[in-house]
């Protein structure tokens, strides 16, 4: 249970860090002097390495160790949140939150990959996963209400500086706690042209939806994502040639690889504008301060932390983790289909927050049902990769659906007649409704490509290389 509560928390640390810094932005660039643009990498710089690094994260796990990976990655993320917290010049800031992105990004494949080998029997299993979840999606919703909270208290370098004693805790205990490595895991070779490639093509795929998001598909961002994409078909030809790739092309043939990776894909495109429209419908139509819609999007946090304690656990042990995500896929349509509705002059308490509740179970439950067969398909020493690629696909996805509803509400808001707030409202729920059908499709996809988990671990890796490769 110690080791479980340790794991959880870090997952709630690295999530809550992809928002605690929003309602601190015009702090910071009072503080730092920094641009419009400038404020959107102090969020952006973040999502975009934890997005770039996960496979090679994942892939070091295994390799060199879970326990040693998630300590080492969970050392640079409070190292890089110090850095963050005592910065006065701009470029500083901006590197460190780069940084605490890189230590993001090895903490939770290796925190996934101890997940799966240290709680084997299948009610603990569950239970772990259930409770990895809900933390997980608790981090973004309760970032934005600890953010303003701290900022306006202690001022905005506490968002960082907040992380030190929890980080610091988590390595002193890791040691105690968490399982200890096998003996003798080192890496077999360095397959740089593969970490090149590969990383370089997420960053700049990444960093191509993530400014679309901002401008528009201008030239830079194009070029950017073109780019990207032909780096990623030369990773994926020199992952097909080494003896000791970073992604072996083996592990994509495993249908619950791909099958989970896909799903988390439509997880991350269909959920982050629940959360993102959202706070542009409390405080752009119903004119909440952007504290007060942080603190109403709390009810997400804590009823998805309830349900993963009680039923969440008992539903994957009964009926098994593609069950689950297909109702938990259902639900999230369901809830943004809710959002879909909202009116002009909406209540809180009648419009918003019966699907915000709809909203915490769904996500749990997509987010463990999305994960579990992919680590279950694939060796023990193979989680750590396999968590790395579904999380990938999963920031990915982010990336996409962020952009998307930005682009869905300004064309309709450019392209429609009428009283401003009418249509921007108007955008809002064909936002909302788009990204409910990314959801159904998701639910479609789970049945088509998920097969039921065997509880039976396979003992061969699809990772090693055929004896041509030697």
């Amino acid at each position: 249970m110690a080791a479980l509560t340790l794991l959880t928390v870090i997952e709630l640390l690295v999530f809550l860090d992809t928002s605690v810094v929003n309602v601190a932005l015009p702090s910071i660039g009072r503080g730092l002097g920094l641009s419009v643009a400038g404020l959107a990498w102090v969020a952006g710089a973040y999502q975009l390495t934890f997005g770039g690094f996960q496979l090679v994260g994942g892939r070091a796990a295994d390799l060199l160790g879970r326990r040693r990976m998630f300590v080492t990655g969970l050392a640079v993320f409070t190292a890089a949140s110090l850095l963050a917290g005592a910065a006065r010049w701009a470029w500083l800031l901006l590197a460190a939150r780069a940084l605490q992105g890189v230590g993001a990004a090895v903490v939770v494949p290796a925190e996934i990959s101890l997940l799966a080998v240290t709680f084997t029997e299948p009610k603990a299993y569950a239970r772990a996963f259930g409770i990895w979840s809900a933390m997980g999606a608790a981090g973004a919703a309760i970032g934005t209400s600890l953010g303003g909270i701290l900022t306006q208290a202690l001022g905005w370098q506490s968002i960082f500086l907040v992380n030190l004693p929890i980080g610091a805790a988590a390595l002193l205990l890791s040691g105690r706690l968490l399982p200890a490595d096998e003996p003798g895991r080192r890496w077999r070779g360095l397959d740089l042209p593969g970490v090149l490639t590969g990383t370089s093509a997420l960053l700049l795929i990444v960093y191509a939806i993530t400014t679309a998001a901002d401008r528009g598909l201008d030239l830079v961002s194009l070029a950017t994502g073109v780019t990207g994409l032909f780096l990623g078909a030369v990773f994926l030809r020199v992952e097909a040639r080494t003896a000791t790739p970073v992604l072996a092309l083996g592990l994509l043939r495993v249908r619950n690889v791909t099958g989970s990776a896909l799903a988390n894909f439509v997880i991350g495109v269909a959920h982050v504008p629940a959360f993102f429209l959202l706070a542009l419908y409390l405080q752009q139509v119903l004119g909440y301060s952007p504290t007060a819609s942080g603190f109403a999007v709390l009810p997400v946090a804590a009823g998805g932390l309830v349900l993963a304690r009680t039923v969440l656990p008992r539903a994957l042990a009964h009926h098994g983790p593609r069950t689950v995500l297909a109702a938990g896929l259902t639900l999230l349509a369901v809830a943004l289909a809710g959002f879909a509705r909202l009116p002009l002059h909406g209540s809180y308490l009648w419009d918003v927050l019966p699907f915000g509740l709809v909203l915490a179970a769904a996500l749990p439950a997509s987010f463990a049902g999305s994960t579990i067969p992919a680590v279950k398909a694939v060796p023990a020493a193979d989680t750590g990769i396999a968590s790395g690629i579904v999380q990938t696909a999963q920031r990915v996805g982010s990336a996409l659906g962020a952009t998307g509803a930005t682009a869905v509400v300004s064309a309709w808001t450019a392209h429609h007649a009428g009283p401003h707030l009418t249509v921007y409202a108007t955008g809002l729920r064909v936002a909302f409704a788009a990204a409910a059908g990314v959801a159904l499709l998701g639910v479609a996809l789970t049945f088509a490509l998920i097969r039921t988990a065997d509880p039976a671990r396979p003992a061969e890796s699809p990772t090693e290389p055929s004896p041509a490769h030697h």
